[in-house]
C-alpha cells in the first residue's frame, strides 16, 4: 500500500474488485502452486490487505515493511516448503498456465534458483522466481546490502558462483512490453485489458493479451514511456549512499 509512485495500488479496483484480488484469482488457477500466502507488512497502511485476505479466505503473513527478504523468509518458514515461488503483488496479468510451464522448467533442471527475468524476454508483469527453501535461507543468512534485503533475491543473482541459476526464456524478446502496475498509466493499461478480455473469459491468457494488442497497438502506448525495474535501481543507489 505504501508504493511511492502509485499509493494504494494493490487495492485499486479492476472491474469492481481490488487489483490484488484479481491477481489472486488468477494465481489460484495454477495447477502447480500448492499453497498461496500473501506476505504483507505489519504497517497499519497494509491493514486493508490483511482484511481482504481474511474476507476471501487466503492466508497472509505480516512482517517487516522494508526488509522484504526477512518477511518472505519468515512467511516460508511457517510451512517449510521444499520449493518457494515468489510473485509480486503488482502483476494482475499473471498467467497461471505460464507459471505451470515455469515450474516444470525448474524441476527438469538441477537449479537452486530460476527466474524468467534474469534475462528478460517476457513482458514486464509476468515475472516469476522459483527457488529451493535452502537457497532462500542462505540468502536470508548472508544478504547485507539494502537492495538485497528489500528485493529478496539479488543476493542469489549476485552469486552465480555459489548458486545454480536458470532462466526460462521466451522464443521472442517481448521485454519492452509493460504489463506491471507502478504508475497511473500502468493501471489505466491493465484496466483496459481487463475490460476488453475478462467479460468473455475470466482467465484470459497472456497470448490472448498479445493477440488483443496486435489488433489494438494504440493500447500499448498508454504506458510505454516507463523503464523496467526502476524500484531496484533506486535501491542500488541507496546501497551506494550508505557505503559512501
Amino acid at each position: 500500500m505504501s508504493s511511492t509512485r502509485l499509493p494504494g495500488k494493490v487495492m485499486k479496483p479492476i472491474l469492481g474488485r481490488p487489483m490484488l484480488y484479481r491477481q489472486i484469482e488468477r494465481i489460484q488457477q495454477s495447477k502447480e502452486i500448492d499453497h498461496l500466502v500473501v506476505a504483507t507488512s505489519s504497517s497499519p497502511e497494509d491493514d486493508p490487505i490483511a482484511k481482504l485476505c481474511s474476507e476471501i479466505g487466503v492466508e497472509y503473513f505480516r512482517g517487516s515493511l522494508d526488509d522484504v527478504l526477512d518477511r518472505f523468509y519468515q512467511t516460508a518458514l511457517i510451512h517449510l516448503p521444499e520449493y518457494v515461488m515468489r510473485l509480486t503483488g503488482d502483476c494482475p496479468l499473471f498467467d497461471p498456465g505460464l507459471a505451470d510451464e515455469f515450474v516444470q522448467f525448474f524441476l527438469t533442471g538441477n537449479y537452486d534458483y530460476v527466474s524468467n527475468a534474469v534475462e528478460s524476454t517476457y513482458p514486464d508483469g509476468l515475472d516469476m522466481e522459483l527457488l529451493t527453501f535452502s537457497t532462500l535461507e542462505s540468502a536470508w543468512n548472508n544478504a547485507k546490502l539494502l537492495s538485497e534485503r528489500e528485493h529478496v533475491t539479488p543476493f542469489i543473482k549476485n552469486h552465480p558462483d555459489y548458486f545454480s541459476i536458470g532462466c526460462m526464456k521466451n522464443t521472442k524478446d517481448l521485454s519492452a512490453m509493460r504489463w506491471t502496475v507502478d504508475e497511473p498509466e500502468d493501471y489505466e493499461f491493465v484496466c483496459k485489458i481487463y475490460s476488453e478480455l475478462y467479460p468473455e473469459n475470466n482467465y484470459f491468457t497472456w497470448n490472448d493479451i498479445l493477440n488483443y494488442l496486435e489488433r489494438n497497438p494504440e493500447i500499448q502506448k498508454i504506458n510505454s514511456e516507463f523503464e523496467r525495474n526502476e524500484g531496484y535501481r533506486k535501491s542500488l543507489m541507496a546501497d551506494k549512499n550508505e557505503n559512501s
